[in-house]
């Protein structure tokens, strides 16, 4: 009967978990979607909805770097359970309140106040479930939070697409607000407890992740691992009609449809790379093959698309071959020890996202002289040999055993 309770518990964490990040993510891409529609009523035109359009995505992702340091010491310190109340209290509330902005200040603050919130919902729910699960079942709970998740992307479209952007918007804050009584019956990693009474250990300590040379090639490696994802989430898929205006093609496919079908392919590719990583028994094999085919699909793209229903159906493999999102995570719950897993949890894959303002900022200084489709693709080049680099130099972290520390 004790195992029978402990098992429904986990159960249960695993599943608030994946509703927490499936709100997450429904917040993220709501953006990307309402980018256009939100700016033209608040009176941008053409010029102004790119130009500030980026300079707003950049405020929610420096939300993101900064919560994640907030919120990722205050998961080693304090406890998973407390980062995951407080940052879906943060972020619905500042979702709300974008249903309700009248100029760009307004907007910037709450996306990036939503960026604060968001930071912390994935790491400690990631950091949490990698601690609650068995070595061999671990990888196959990380995928299935990290799959609900995404599918967050695949409703923003769905929903955006029926109701008035400010509606929509409100929509999100109310999904979290409701997921926060879900969270009474969750409880606290009982390794994280048992770490939590040690007096010779030190939790949430931002400086051991830099006191050590070897600690801070194996942090920075983590983060950057993750990048392509976000590359081509906040590049490729955001932005999908500037890309499509630069491939000439005629009549673009609005951004909703677009960031729907290759949300989709997200979704598929987490179930494809993380079931990959289970039966191969290895999370460094899942991410080169990721890399592999996004490299594939990103070449045919910039060099071969003529239509958009080819750019359509491209941007759904990429999506596919982007969607290693739930290895990358299961890495970063893995590579640290107890005392620091939260905040590396935390940390880095929210400065994966944060990496979008070095792409953004590289992809417009690389435009006057390659144009839109030359900046991209150089900078998609530069992110995945990058990316592979740092795959090569982390440890292999499949079936690890989780109890231990960082000293």
């Amino acid at each position: 009967m004790p195992g029978g309770g402990r098992a429904g518990s986990n159960l249960i964490a695993v599943i608030v978990a994946a509703l927490g990040y499936f709100v997450d993510v429904y917040d993220i891409w709501l953006y990307s979607i309402l980018r256009k529609p939100s700016l033209i009523e608040l009176g941008l035109d053409e010029a102004g909805v790119k130009s500030v359009g980026e300079a707003l995505l950049n405020w929610q992702m420096a939300g993101f770097i900064l919560g994640a340091i907030i919120f990722g010491v205050v998961a080693d310190r304090k406890g998973r359970l407390t980062v995951l109340f407080a940052s879906i209290l943060l972020y619905s509330i500042a979702n709300v309140a974008n249903g309700f902005v009248q100029d760009v200040t307004q907007y910037a603050v709450c996306r990036f106040v939503a960026g604060v919130g968001l930071a912390g919902e994935l790491g400690a729910g990631i950091a949490l479930v990698s601690e609650l699960m068995t070595a061999k079942n671990r990888g196959w709970a990380t995928t299935f939070v990290a799959t609900v998740g995404v599918a967050g992307s695949v409703a923003a479209p769905l929903i955006a697409t029926q109701t008035h952007w400010r509606t929509s918007y409100v929509i999100g804050g109310s999904m979290g607000l409701v997921l926060l009584l879900l969270r009474i019956g969750v409880f606290e990693s009982g390794m994280f407890e048992a770490v939590k009474e040690r007096t010779d250990v030190r939790r949430g300590d931002l400086r051991q992740l830099f006191s050590d040379k070897a600690r801070i090639k194996r942090y920075l490696a983590t983060i950057m691992c993750g990048a392509p994802v976000w590359f081509f989430a906040g590049l490729m898929m955001t932005f999908s009609p500037e890309l499509q205006k630069g491939l000439g093609l005629a009549e673009p496919i609005e951004a909703p449809k677009i960031v729907m079908i290759a949300a989709i392919g997200l979704c598929v590719g987490d179930v494809i790379f993380g079931a990959i990583s289970q039966f191969l028994r290895s999370r460094k094999k899942a991410f080169f093959l990721a890399y592999l085919w996004m490299a594939a699909i990103l070449v045919v793209i910039f060099t071969m698309t003529k239509t958009t229903t080819a750019f359509y159906w491209l941007m759904f493999l990429g999506g596919v071959g982007a969607g290693f999102w739930a290895v990358f995570v299961t890495t970063a719950g893995e590579v640290f020890g107890t005392n620091l897993r939260g905040t590396v949890a935390t940390t880095a894959p929210s400065f994966v996202r944060g990496l979008v303002i070095p792409m953004t900022l590289g992809r417009r200084a690389l435009e006057p002289a390659l144009g839109t489709i030359g900046a991209t693709a150089a900078l998609a080049v530069i992110v995945l040999v990058l990316a592979a680099w740092s795959v090569a130099l982390l440890p292999e972290t499949y079936g690890r055993d989780m109890d231990f520390v960082e000293t």
